[in-house]
């Protein structure tokens, strides 16, 4: 049975009395081994909360534990260093003097010679920058850099990591390449972590459980199949999936909207709401008498990104594979599968 790495309880922090509090009462366990990613917008609270947990922060009220230790509750605040924690920035923090085998040492003091060059050797081989030791930063890519931070970070072998936007100053291609990594590297050595992104496909590629922020509160914690295909909220929805939403009126089991009526399963008390669709749950048929139409058309390589228009000059948005591209100004008929949508109260 796996064991709380983490465990928050209603932890609350404001800057000032005059605005609202940067992290509202925020309760969540991480299990040992798992990976969180906390995702949301610039200024939700998701770094501060990360500050808070590593000991840069106080916690004005709740409660922080690791590893089953109580790190802070009231006037009890355990200091950064002894909490057993593994820290990576997004400018990477390297000792520029340092060259790679000296930076991974920097933390390793109350290790013998031999023990240091052992692990060394073990997390320079984890990161995969064998042969890479006698270079300095300077001589390295930005995401070889990052990895250094990584190794640098793992060295200690801590309880747990946490990762602050670790791959927004790298180029896309970096990025996609570098997060499968990330996430290879922390389950090989069995380290639980959490990191911060507003990436929403970082979020739910490199993580088990994903924690969705918006104005200091969490507004859904789960896996990200459920994040996606559940959302909690008109929020989550928006945020994570990037979803269209019409609005609609039910008749029965009858959802009716500009677009097509919709049978849902699901029984609703509300006679009106917004339908989410996602995107890549529009189903496109080119016609001669349907009032939406093709607005704009962008090539994504797989796929093809459509902007459509409805009658009352509503946009919405498809994504379909790139087989047959449907030509702009075409009217298309609409249609959706039935249980990839879902009503929100408007």
């Amino acid at each position: 049975m796996q064991q709380a790495i983490v465990q928050l309880q209603n932890v609350t922090k404001q800057f000032s009395q005059n605005v609202a509090p940067a992290v509202d009462n925020v309760s969540l366990t991480l299990q040992q081994g798992d990976i969180l990613g906390l995702l949301g917008p610039s200024g939700c609270g998701k770094t501060t909360l990360l500050r808070m947990i590593a000991g840069f922060e106080n916690v004005q009220s709740g409660k922080i534990e690791i590893g089953g230790k109580i790190v802070c509750e009231g006037s009890l605040s355990v200091p950064a260093e002894q909490r057993d924690i593994g820290i990576v920035f997004q400018d990477y923090a390297l000792f520029p003097h340092l060259n790679v085998a000296e930076n991974v040492a920097f933390g390793l003091r109350n290790s013998t010679k031999e023990q240091i060059e052992q692990r060394i050797g073990e997390v320079i081989e984890l990161v995969n920058l064998q042969g890479l030791e006698k270079r300095y930063p300077y001589e390295l890519s930005g995401g070889q850099q990052q990895r250094v931070a990584l190794a640098r970070a793992l060295a200690r072998q801590p309880q747990l990591m946490l990762l602050d936007e670790p791959l927004s100053n790298l180029d896309i291609q970096v990025r996609l390449r570098l997060r499968e990594e990330i996430r290879d590297i922390l389950k090989a050595a069995g380290t639980s972590a959490i990191f911060v992104t507003h990436d929403q496909e970082e979020a739910l590629a490199i993580s088990d459980i994903v924690g969705v922020m918006k104005q200091g509160h969490l507004e859904q914690l789960g896996t990200p199949e459920e994040i996606y295909t559940q959302p909690a909220s008109r929020f989550v929805a928006e945020f994570v999936t990037q979803a269209n939403f019409l609005p609609a009126r039910r008749q029965g089991n009858i959802w009716e909207t500009e677009v097509g009526n919709f049978e849902l399963p699901v029984k609703y008390t509300n006679d009106t709401g917004e339908i989410m669709i996602r995107q890549e749950g529009l189903r496109l048929q080119a016609t001669t008498d349907s009032p939406v139409f093709i607005h704009s058309r962008r090539f994504l390589g797989r796929e093809y990104l459509y902007c459509l228009k409805t009658a009352s000059g509503k946009e919405i948005h498809a994504r379909t594979i790139a087989d047959m591209p449907l030509p702009i100004g075409a009217r298309v008929q609409v249609s959706v599968p039935g249980n990839t949508v879902k009503v929100f109260p408007q």
